[in-house]
């Protein structure tokens, strides 16, 4: 009797084994990515697949879904997301869904330094390390160069010559780009309400004494790609993306970096709290990351990646365009957001109201 009890025993164990096996087995050949759409085409998958035997399965999302899935589930169902940068400490010290990322397992020589650095530091809580870049933007200047060629920064928005011609969202990237272009550094004030009230109230009455410029507030990108090819509109603040566009059909159009900084964001690479497959996850941040790799996501999602010398690899146009745009010190001032602290945007939205209400 004790001998057949021991039999069903040791099978069961055995069963359970390998049934564990199965599931282990599954999860290494599988890497569950949280994305946003563009960010990991059908051909880089299959040449991640040809070279690590791992499959990926892709879930597009955005921050607010992407957060709301995992806080859900606690961090698990994925093994990586995607989150801008400026998302990840304040969900993480709400909710607890990621885990620290272990830099020693990434290959930062492929990554440019700047970012990296960036991303490291506006990503850290309780001195651990939750993000490493991967897609990147900015806002900036849209300028017709031969129509508005004094424009270098965002207050030369105000000159009187460009009276009319001019257009900018009433958000709050025009406030800390005005900041910055005035001297001031809106994101070391973020940690004093006071400060960061007085520093607005500033910005406030450069944009309101800039108001007889501005043709119009946009607050649709196709409008005002529309603005500056009709020439209603010489020079703007918009996206680089935006500008690129206008310069394939008018080389006079292009995206200026402001002398003070463009704004930059960055979607990163975060490890969910719960993820089973770091190891797959690790190998997907390291082989997209390689410059050729990195350029075909470019192509697929329209922006650049914080891949270290991938705009060699890019289309002839864009690469033309990137580097005219951003020469190494234009990159390296690029005043990439921080998560924004509590009550500040009730700052800027008085001070925006106030703007708009005044004549």
């Amino acid at each position: 009797m004790k001998s057949l009890k021991l039999k069903k025993l040791l099978l069961s164990l055995s069963l359970t084994s390998a049934t564990l096996f199965m599931v282990t087995s599954a999860y290494a050949d599988e890497l569950r990515l949280l994305t946003w759409g563009g960010y990991a085409p059908d051909d880089v998958i299959k040449l991640f697949k040809a070279e690590t035997g791992i499959d990926v399965k892709v879930t597009k999302s955005n921050n607010e879904d992407m957060i709301s899935k995992l806080r859900a589930t606690g961090g698990s169902g994925f093994d990586l997301a995607q989150p801008s940068q400026d998302r990840v400490t304040g969900a993480q010290e709400n909710h607890d869904i990621y885990k620290p990322m272990d830099i020693s397992k990434i290959d930062a020589s492929s990554f440019i330094t700047s970012m990296l650095d960036a991303t490291k530091t506006n990503t850290t809580l309780k001195d651990n390390i939750y993000s490493v870049p991967h897609i990147w933007g900015t806002s900036g200047l849209v300028v017709n160069t031969k129509a508005a060629s004094s424009v270098m920064d965002y207050t030369d928005l105000c000159s009187a010559s460009l009276s009319g011609k001019v257009s900018y969202r009433l958000k709050r990237p025009t406030l800390i780009g005005f900041a910055f272009s005035m001297g001031l550094d809106p994101f070391a004030a973020y940690a004093d309400k006071d400060k960061y009230t007085e520093l607005m109230s500033k910005v406030e009455a450069k944009l309101v004494e800039c108001k007889p410029m501005v043709k119009t507030y946009w607050t649709g990108g196709d409008a005002l790609l529309n603005l500056l090819r009709s020439g209603e509109v010489t020079a703007a603040m918009a996206w680089d993306t935006g500008g690129w566009k206008l310069n394939k059909e008018n080389k006079d159009i292009t995206f200026v970096a402001p002398k003070s900084g463009a704004l930059g964001w960055i979607d990163t690479f975060t490890i969910p709290r719960k993820g089973k497959n770091d190891e797959a996850a690790y190998k997907w941040i390291n082989f997209v990351m390689k410059p050729e790799i990195a350029a075909k996501i470019t192509a697929s999602a329209g922006n650049f990646t914080a891949s270290k010398g991938a705009d060699a690899f890019a289309d002839d146009v864009l690469k033309a365009q990137f580097q005219g745009s951003f020469p190494q010190a234009a990159l390296d001032n690029v005043k990439w957001y921080p998560p924004v602290p509590a009550g500040l945007e009730a700052i800027e939205g008085k001070v925006l109201d106030r703007i708009k209400a005044a004549k």
